[in-house]
């Protein structure tokens, strides 16, 4: 029964992820109930985990949940929630019950007497902060680290300005199905911690959610939705919204898979939420496998090892005990065990199939040949072959946030960061197909604005996937990957025509020797007023070199906008509140709160309201923190 513990874990009114037999050491039940609040509100995405156990369950939109394949026995019961108490039962479980256990949960009211600032470059700014937080359920309690045991690293973020749509009509980027950001802002927040602003990137931090695009149609593997609204805000601005969704695939109708399970298990990641958590993630995607899958774990610590060859998906014991034996310890010699993990891949190469490395690690590779750059020009090569590749980030306190991301754009993979059983559950059974099969390939989005409807325009977001203009029509330029079942969305935000230009928009002198002149150009836009503006995609099959070109024309706005670009839009707002950017106009977290919990619909899975949840401890975490120290001691 210990082997199983990983992966016996229940979403939210779900089944058991494996089937138990019923027998004197296999006696289970299963608990159920309601989560809410003092007033009697439900509590959407209140996470209920058994104690001692992997098994957990979140909270729906009505707040209620549901854990099977509880042992037999007393067990005890824990409910957690965003900026509330956590709330404990101890039962006992009959074999074949159902046992209710309801919660009602109170305001937190312990204080927190340090917030530690991390990503300030000149010192770590200690605040005695005196107020209520609640410890996010997610992610375990941690006592604050000093600056030399720190060593987490995100690359700066320079936020994309406005541009003249007369002059620089064409904005062109790579998709982006990175969620990683979201769910360290969460961490951090969990921690009672706003984050380094260069953490938040907020086109991952909108990608995190399902929304309710259109399943795409015809011979292409992905739907093209827009949408044009306000702009929440900025009044008189406009929202444009791009969005993509990939074909669902169910896992019995995906090829098969060539897996090379890719282990950190240096010093590093002896931490209870770095190798323990990789081994319970882990076990969740080794209980999805198939027959006609295959998987070899490769470990690296001070050097690399094969700990067990490619082995069927029939063999799910043989792959659990090697997966159960590992242990961390020693130094990091990631280049070489990421060539290893490679050449492991290519000897059972599946021309048909998915070939893929998963690799899991805090990010720290300290030993070997480690620059960036060689390890780059490893994976891209390693790409051209077919073999890509996914990075899972894990752990707090040594996170190399940028070099995984960079790591996972150049293996044709996604990066996700898992900071507890539950987003392991999310990346390995709620979005398996999308973290294991691409399905289009070097997607790039070109956007050209009609200046006769658009003033300026500005991305949100996709900073470091910005592309040059020309690369939009070069194959050989590398861009961002699509899994089966993801979702794609992107804003710009827009200044109509003849509105105040209330910005600073960036511009060049007209040019001597071109035909510049504003009135030639604005006749020109004019034939076709009525568009504000064509999007533009070009994407690959997964083992294809040449792209195929879409089209789409944006003509109307409505006034009525659908929960999807509602919700986005929040979280959009939310996420530039907390980057701090310059371009936040009027927006304030009371009012993108109300915006997205009135966004929530259908959530099955509880991820927007417990977005809305951690918003409302952002909020109180900025008040506070604007607010000043309250302690003399402070600097």
């Amino acid at each position: 029964m210990k082997r199983l513990e990983g992966f016996l874990i229940a979403g939210v009114l779900t089944a058991p992820l494996v089937p138990i037999p019923n027998g004197p050491t296999h006696a289970t039940g299963a608990i159920a109930g309601t989560v809410t609040g003092e007033q009697g509100t439900a509590l959407v995405g209140a996470t209920v985990a058994i104690r001692g156990t992997s098994l957990a369950a979140q909270t729906g939109k009505d707040g209620t949940y549901r854990i099977d394949g509880v042992p037999t026995g007393e067990v005890m019961v824990t409910a957690r929630m965003i900026g509330s108490k956590a709330g404990t039962r101890t039962v006992k479980v009959e074999q074949g019950s159902v046992v209710r256990v309801d919660f009602v949960l109170t305001q937190d009211v312990n204080r927190l007497e340090e917030l530690i600032v991390t990503g300030v470059h000149d010192k770590t700014a200690r605040r005695s902060m005196g107020f209520a937080v609640g410890a996010i359920a997610r992610s375990p309690a941690i006592m604050p680290r000093s600056r030399d045991f720190n060593t987490e690293e995100y690359r700066r973020i320079y936020e994309n300005g406005w541009q003249a749509s007369a002059r620089s009509p064409l904005s062109t980027f790579s998709i982006d199905v990175d969620a990683a950001s979201y769910t360290n802002v969460r961490r951090f927040v969990g921690d009672g911690q706003l984050p380094p602003k260069d953490a938040v990137r907020i086109e991952e931090m909108i990608n995190y959610f399902p929304y309710d695009y259109a399943e795409p149609r015809g011979e292409d593997p992905f739907s093209v939705t827009t949408e044009l609204a306000a702009a929440p805000w900025h009044p008189g601005h406009r929202l444009a919204l791009i969005g993509l969704q990939a074909r669902r695939i169910p896992m019995e109708a995906l090829p098969p898979n060539n897996l090379v399970f890719l282990l950190d298990v240096s010093g590093s990641m002896a931490d209870p939420r770095k190798l323990p958590l990789v081994k319970s993630a882990f076990r969740l995607l080794v209980n999805q496998l198939r027959p006609q899958d295959q998987v070899a774990i490769v470990v690296y610590a001070g050097a690399a090892g094969l700990v067990l060859p490619s082995t069927t998906g029939d063999r799910k014991d043989t792959i659990l005990d090697a997966i159960e034996r590992l242990e961390a310890g020693g130094s990091t010699a990631g280049a070489a065990g990421i060539r290893l993990a490679y050449e492991t891949a290519r000897k059972s190469f599946l021309a048909e199939g998915n070939n893929r490395v998963i690799l899991a690690t805090d990010g720290d590779f300290n030993v070997g040949v480690s620059s960036e750059g060689e390890l780059v020009r490893l994976i891209e090569e390693q790409r051209g072959h077919g073999v890509f590749l996914t990075v899972l980030g894990f752990g707090t306190g040594n996170l190399k946030d940028a070099r995984m991301e960079q790591l996972a754009d150049k293996g044709n993979g996604h990066y996700a960061y898992v900071n507890d059983i539950l987003e392991a559950r999310k990346v390995f059974v709620k979005e398996l197909g999308a973290t294991l099969y691409t399905i289009a390939k070097d997607v790039k989005i070109q956007v050209e604005f009609n200046p006769a409807r658009v003033s300026a325009y500005r991305l949100i977001g996709y900073e470091n996937r910005l592309l040059a203009n020309e690369d939009f029509n070069d194959d050989a330029k590398d861009a961002g990957e699509l899994g089966a079942g993801h979702a794609v969305t992107a804003l710009y935000e827009i200044i109509p025509a003849g509105a105040p230009l209330d910005v600073k928009v960036g511009n060049v002198d007209y040019l001597k020797y071109q035909p510049t002149d504003p009135q030639v150009r604005q006749n020109k836009a004019a034939v076709h007023e009525a568009e504000w503006m064509t999007v533009k995609l070009r994407y690959k099959a997964p083992q294809g070199s040449a792209s195929r070109l879409l089209a789409r024309t944006v003509r109307g706005e409505t006034r009525n906008p659908s929960e999807t670009f509602r919700f986005a839009s929040a979280v959009a707002g939310v996420g530039m509140l907390l980057s701090g950017s310059e371009h936040q106009g009027k927006a304030t977290y009371g009012a993108l709160i109300v915006q997205a919990r009135e966004a929530i619909g259908r959530d099955q899975d509880g991820y927007r309201g417990e977005f809305v949840r951690l918003a409302e401890t952002m909020e109180l975490l900025a008040r506070r923190l604007a607010a000043g120290p309250s302690d003399p001691r402070d600097d």
